[in-house]
């Protein structure tokens, strides 16, 4: 048996029973403790090893046996210990896609700066050809200003910017939920929701007479985000649940 199961299953046996004599033997407290063992195997072996499988198999293993002489219902012990192992093994890759995350987050502000500025630039061009045909004929200038009308109020590219705005609102959505179920921290969730918050009312015509159907479905999206981010706040053990609902109603609304 490699070094790193040997390791892992002799570091969780001591920890727990430490915790035992110590009277802090809680769930949480086992998600911790082989949270910390898988991280530190995990880091000895190589991205991909089949041992990865083997240190998880170990981990949840050395906790039942350390629980077996209770004998009954095991079950929060391991779900603990499965979830400890899960947030150790994705602990390295995640910081991998928070630093990924972030580079992305810098190129849209940058895009979305550069946007701004073309279209200011864009706008500052029609103004001055609207200023420099004023003495035209009425109807040569009646022309010249439908024309830019058409262009500022295009239909296509709304609907464009509505719908990357609604992507991006579903995208964060599914971010948070990722995130809760891989025991990213409430930091990290939080922020998800903020974008998603963010990119739903940028989805959201200024002035806008919606039917009532529509009017219900924005509602519902807006209580289920913050619900989920009261309860996130609170640390309540539904956060998973009302995320899961958040998607769905995130999804199904398609935000339109």
């Amino acid at each position: 048996m490699p070094d790193s199961i040997n390791n892992i299953k002799e570091q969780i046996t001591t920890d727990l029973q430490k915790a035992k004599e110590e009277g802090k033997l809680r769930t949480e407290r086992i998600r911790e403790i082989v949270q910390s063992a898988v991280s530190q195997a995990n880091s000895e072996v190589k991205e991909g090893s089949t041992e990865v499988r083997l240190i998880i198999k170990e981990a949840v293993t050395t906790v039942i046996e350390n629980f077996k002489e209770r004998g009954g219902e095991l079950k929060d012990e391991v779900t603990a210990s499965l979830q400890g192992a899960i947030e150790g093994i994705s602990a390295s890759k995640r910081q991998a896609i928070a630093k990924n995350q972030a580079e992305v987050q810098q190129l849209q502000a940058q895009i979305d700066a550069d946007e701004q500025e073309l279209q200011s630039q864009i706008d500052s061009a029609l103004i001055d050809i609207e200023e420099t045909t004023k003495d035209t004929p009425s109807s040569t200038k009646s022309a010249i200003e439908s024309a830019i009308n058409s262009l500022k109020d295009s239909e296509e590219a709304n609907i464009m910017r509505k719908r990357y705005a609604q992507l991006q609102a579903q995208l964060a959505v599914l971010q948070a939920n990722l995130a809760a179920r891989y025991g990213e921290r409430y930091e990290d969730i939080k922020k998800h929701l903020d974008d998603a918050k963010t990119w739903y009312e940028k989805s959201q015509p200024q002035a806008e007479v919606a039917a009532e159907q529509v009017k219900q479905k924005r509602t519902e999206f807006e209580d289920k985000l913050g619900e989920a981010g009261a309860a996130l706040a609170k640390k309540e053990q539904r956060v998973k649940q009302l995320l899961k609902e958040l998607w769905q109603s995130v999804t199904s609304s398609g935000l339109d």
